[in-house]
């Protein structure tokens, strides 16, 4: 039998979800959504809903809008995303800047910023523009996340070859400044839940490929991120595709690993740069070797190919700075799968939706960290 304290932990943890369940309701349905709504989905009473569309406006997390549509009594008051206050900082890092954005609960960018640095630099750099960020907006963050090359178990940089960090306890340092939580998410991870967020009704498996200066994968699973147990799902980008005395060289100090044949600085020569925007991208495409990109389309493919016959993913996605590379690049990647193996089906290649922007992957991981809802596919 229940005793007090217990009985009142149950009813605040029924509260609670039910918070969850009302304000999810609202992301995805912004500007449509109704106390009335809220009861009819819920299965609540009117005063229940009520009740908590109350709290979540005290909270600065909902706010009242246009009278709904009436539908033959009193026309009801339609409820909105409150997007005035709460802030989610985000910071997308790469090896010589970061790009920083405070993101709105409606998932407007309110604030945008570039940080550039060095190796030696980077700490300083970024230390100085989070102590600015919480000066002028530390009344109205609610969590930060930073998003980065490399494995992480969401507190610390396990390793980055790219940032050159190894057991960095990133979280913690950035609490210190920002007084709020702080969560750390694979860059590659972010792009496929992003990408995942876009459709509603993403279905079964999609592998996501990132190629950039680096190679990456993740695998949603109907749209939810399908992690590895030990924080190192989709690093393929070191597994060695070529072998012999003509394997390639790769930074890694090893030879004929995808990387070093896939990415876009194999690909493009090493004039490329993560932080090369896409018309810059663009002019080293229109003169790169033909037999390097030609090189790179095989391996790719042939990663692809093994990895859809294990997963069987309903489509392959490829994100990164490589969609600058074009049809012509994807029709050479299609063309290199374009065979059926036995007991296998073919899967379908596409280039990443250009509607995703580089921070709502991870500005989504924070909000369902701190508030544990997502925004609906409108958004993007």
């Amino acid at each position: 039998m229940l005793n007090s304290d217990d009985a009142l932990d149950t009813q605040a943890s029924v509260r609670r979800a039910n918070l969850r369940r009302a304000l999810q309701l609202v992301f995805r349905s912004p500007g449509a959504q109704t106390r009335a709504g809220i009861a009819r989905a819920t299965g609540l009473t009117a005063a229940t809903a009520s009740s908590l569309v109350a709290e979540l406006i005290e909270n600065r997390l909902v706010v009242e809008g246009e009278q709904a549509a009436s539908t033959g009594g009193k026309r009801a008051t339609t409820l909105s995303v409150d997007a005035s206050h709460h802030l989610i900082l985000v910071v997308v890092m790469q090896p010589t800047d970061a790009r920083i954005a405070l993101v709105a609960l409606d998932g407007a960018q309110e604030h945008t910023r570039r940080a550039t640095y060095t190796a030696t630099t980077r700490e300083d750099v970024l230390g100085s523009v989070l102590a600015e960020i919480a000066a002028e907006f530390g009344d109205r963050l609610l969590i930060a996340a930073a998003q980065l090359p490399g494995t992480t178990d969401g507190r610390s940089v396990l390793e980055s070859v790219q940032l050159g960090w190894h057991d960095v306890a990133l979280a913690d340092q950035w609490e210190s400044v920002l007084r709020v939580p702080v969560l750390l998410v694979n860059d590659v991870d972010a792009e496929a839940i992003a990408e995942a967020a876009v459709d509603d009704a993403s279905s079964g498996y999609r592998l996501f490929i990132h190629i950039g200066g680096g190679i990456g994968a993740a695998v949603t699973l109907d749209g939810e991120l399908a992690p590895g147990p030990r924080d190192r799902a989709g690093e393929i980008g070191h597994v060695q595709i070529e072998f012999g005395d003509d394997a390639r060289a790769c930074t890694c100090g090893r030879r004929g690993c995808l990387e070093a044949v896939a990415s876009l600085t194999a690909m493009l020569g090493a004039d490329f740069s993560d932080a090369m925007d896409a018309d810059a991208i663009a002019l080293l495409a229109a003169e790169a070797d033909e037999a390097a990109v030609g090189a790179g389309a095989r391996a790719l493919a042939r990663v692809i190919k093994l990895v859809s016959a294990l997963l069987d993913p309903a489509e392959v996605v490829i994100g990164g700075p490589a969609t600058v590379l074009g049809t012509r690049f994807l029709e050479r990647v299609r063309a290199e799968i374009d065979y059926v193996a036995t007991g296998t089906t073919q899967v379908a290649v596409r280039y990443a939706d250009s509607r995703v922007d580089g921070y709502s992957g991870a500005a989504q991981v924070a909000l369902s960290a701190a508030l544990g809802v997502r925004w609906g596919s409108g958004r993007a």
